[in-house]
């Protein structure tokens, strides 16, 4: 599974939380003015990742996610694990409680989940 673009990431968010939408839908559901036919070919390329498919009405197309948000997260988050802390989840949990912009509130609820789930 290929990492999603910065272009690409707020397209495939609207399709994980809108379900099937027509290229209109997107583009009007972005926040800054990026034209018809820039998400229609980002689509298209999200198509060729095979993380899009469509279903045809007539000259138009309907896109749908053929990954679901969550496996794309488990992935990402795994290849995050293996390339910058060197495969130890152990690693990446210090990494995030020793960041200052943690807050301590924060912490111990990951402390609490950790526990809950052991």
């Amino acid at each position: 599974m290929e990492r999603l673009t910065k272009a690409e990431e707020p397209i495939m968010k609207i399709i994980w939380e809108k379900g099937d939408v027509f290229v209109k839908e997107i583009v009007e559901e972005l926040s800054e003015e990026t034209p018809y036919n820039t998400v229609s070919s980002l689509v298209r390329i999200l198509e060729g990742k095979n993380m899009v498919g469509h279903r045809a009405f007539g000259r138009t197309h309907q896109y749908f996610a053929l990954i679901k948000r969550g496996e794309y997260r488990k992935h990402m988050l795994k290849n995050i694990i293996a390339d910058y802390f060197d495969g130890s989840y152990k690693g990446l949990l210090s990494h995030i409680l020793s960041d200052e912009e943690v807050s301590a509130e924060e912490a111990n609820e990951l402390k609490a989940l950790i526990n809950k789930e052991l």
